[in-house]
């Protein structure tokens, strides 16, 4: 349960703000195993291609694991971090470690937002507000102040670190 986690988990019902954007209607849209976000207008024009000859007909969210659980891709980021409801942000010295992978320890965590359950999913920021990654909070806000430093607050799940690791299976 702890690595896995969906668009809706990370941003609650403000993922209707995805769907309905000023600059038009968007969906989801499931195709080999992943799921798509795309603009209406854009999915029309994928109609006309053969299934097997599409590769990815807009931004990847995510895929489902063999386990049929989904996995969110580091590729929605930019999409769900101005909506995300729960965040964590790190401190400098443990920016690096949480690009390389890593879980978050208490010791490298800044700030973490309010009333932040147990394995809630929740954006990983810079002090500086840039969105590095997606977690898990491993402990709830209330534990994180008075746990021990070394221990994990947030489980890893995706970071932007993963495009130069992964750059050639990124969809």
């Amino acid at each position: 349960r702890a690595g896995l986690t969906g668009p809706s988990r990370s941003i609650g019902e403000n993922i209707q703000l995805l769907v309905d954007r000023p600059d038009g209607t968007y969906c989801f849209r499931l195709h080999r195993d992943r799921v798509y976000y795309l603009s209406e207008k854009l999915l029309k024009l994928a109609a006309s291609v053969p299934r097997e000859s599409l590769v990815a007909p807009g931004t990847c969210f995510g895929k489902f694991t063999k386990s049929q659980k989904f996995r969110l891709s580091v590729t929605a980021l930019d999409f769900l971090a101005p909506y995300a409801k729960y965040k964590v942000w790190v401190k400098p010295g443990s920016e690096q470690s949480f690009l390389y992978g890593n879980h978050v320890l208490k010791s490298g965590l800044g700030r973490i937002t309010e009333s932040t359950a147990q394995y809630q999913g929740v954006v990983v920021y810079s002090m500086a507000d840039v969105p590095l990654g997606f977690g898990v909070a491993a402990k709830s806000t209330q534990e994180c102040r008075k746990v021990d430093p070394l221990a994990i607050v947030v489980f890893h799940q995706a970071d932007v670190g993963e495009y130069v690791r992964n750059e050639d299976t990124l969809t």
